[in-house]
């Protein structure tokens, strides 16, 4: 089953989904942290909450909207706010529904809000799974994602929508800010035993190598998906990957 809430905090209004089986009985919660331009609606959050709960009923997941993205009621993009959205969705997940545990799993951007929050933070997850995560954002953004054009009008100062099927307002201080806080410098051998990489071959969005170097540098375990493409939207691969997260998180 599922169903939406909002999280109404210090000015925020986070919109998110749940997915149970019995809330009641819910002793561990996986957050789940879209990609650039993703949104609660996420088709790998369904699909990944749908196999975990075909298998257990004291796990909930959740997902939420990033600021600006999907029907979040901020226009513009800024990092800090989502830092603090994801603080606000785990001190919320654990005080409404008395999650135990928490653990994450976060795909591109996602993935680099979660490896920020935690370096600034520490990290208050069992475990982190991270598909394809965008660790050199700045450069995924400006050179994957971006047109040539719409870098251009950035870097004079104007605000660009910026997307994929969804289009998100960015900013040159967004930009700069990514720079600024580029996680391929920081330490992450610390929380290394606890974070699982899956990255497919053919990742046409975050480069495969910059997450194989990013895992080798941290001794972060390390699955490569051969042939995955950045959204792995072949079934057979997105199976393979919930399989490997579940079983990283201890959902055997």
């Amino acid at each position: 089953m599922d169903k939406y809430f909002e999280i109404n905090e210090q000015g925020n209004n986070i919109r998110c989904k749940l997915y149970y089986k019995d809330k009641a009985a819910a002793k561990k919660a996986v957050i789940f942290c879209t990609g650039f331009a993703g949104h609660k609606d996420n088709n790998a959050a369904h699909t990944f909450a749908e196999k975990l709960l075909s298998k257990y009923k004291d796990v909930i997941v959740v997902v939420f909207n990033w600021p600006s993205h999907g029907d979040d009621v901020k226009k513009k993009l800024v990092l800090e706010d989502c830092s603090t959205y994801l603080e606000l969705v785990i001190r919320d997940v654990k005080a409404r529904f008395g999650a135990e545990q928490l653990y994450s799993y976060a795909t591109s951007f996602g993935g680099y809000v979660v490896l920020r929050y935690i370096s600034e933070h520490g990290n208050p997850f069992e475990k982190i799974a991270l598909r394809c995560p965008a660790v050199n954002m700045h450069d995924v953004i400006t050179g994957s994602i971006m047109r040539n054009d719409e870098y251009d009008r950035i870097s004079k100062g104007k605000d660009v929508l910026v997307g994929f099927d969804r289009k998100i307002i960015v900013t040159r201080s967004f930009l700069e800010d990514l720079k600024e806080n580029d996680i391929t410098q920081r330490d992450y051998l610390e929380y290394a035993d606890d974070i699982l990489i899956i990255h497919g071959t053919k990742d046409e969005v975050v480069p495969f190598e910059a997450g194989k170097e990013f895992a080798e540098n941290n001794v972060i375990e390390f699955i490569s998906v051969q042939n995955a493409d950045h959204r792995f939207q072949n079934p057979l691969h997105m199976s393979l990957a919930n399989k490997q997260v579940m079983e990283f998180f201890g959902f055997h």
